[in-house]
């Protein structure tokens, strides 16, 4: 009877092996099949990660200067004059023209200024209006003197001065929008 005993307790143990085997299988096969979701789930994730900081880490292209017109066009400038002037902006392959009007003043010191057209206000297009001798909005009513300071209305400044340079006898500007329904002016693009 010890015999089979120790028979039965050899098989019990074989039976015990066997499964620890089995079961050292499946924990193995859980394990690839989590590492294998973790990396799946992580490739997944990268172009949603890309979307969410697109944003912070574009790198807008510059904007080129734009020709205004020759200095000589402006030398005798009484009131402000406007020209359109072609904005070439390049990202990655692609090319875009497009077309801004602007505002050639002499501010109070008769220094040569480049006015944007855009009200501070709302964005709508400001002319120059030479009966009143002010550009006047049309949208909501907001005047500015020659120069582009602020008179009246509901605009919190003054129209927008674009940097300018000469360079061959050209004036130059580098148009950028600003940041409206601010008192100071903040670039946006």
């Amino acid at each position: 009877m010890v015999e089979g005993a120790g028979h039965s307790e050899n098989g019990t143990s074989k039976s015990s092996a066997s499964e620890l085997l089995v079961e050292s299988r499946r924990s193995f096969l859980g394990a690839l099949l989590a590492v294998g979701g973790f990396f799946v789930g992580a490739l997944l994730s990268v172009p949603l990660i890309r979307f969410a900081l697109f944003p912070l880490l574009r790198r807008t292209t510059e904007l080129k200067e734009s020709s205004v017109g020759a200095l000589t066009d402006f030398s005798s400038l009484t009131e402000p004059v406007m020209r359109i002037i072609q904005i070439e902006q390049v990202d990655g392959w692609r090319k875009a023209v497009s077309e801004k009007a602007v505002y050639v003043a002499k501010s109070t010191r008769g220094e040569l200024l480049v006015l944007t057209s855009i009200c501070p206000h709302l964005g709508c297009t400001v002319p120059w209006n030479k009966e009143k001798n002010q550009f006047v909005c049309p949208c909501h009513g907001a005047t500015f003197a020659a120069d582009g300071t602020r008179v009246s209305g509901p605009s919190r400044r003054g129209m927008d001065t674009l940097e300018t340079s000469v360079q061959d006898g050209l004036l130059l500007a580098r148009f950028q929008y600003f940041r409206q329904l601010v008192s100071d002016k903040e670039v946006i693009g």
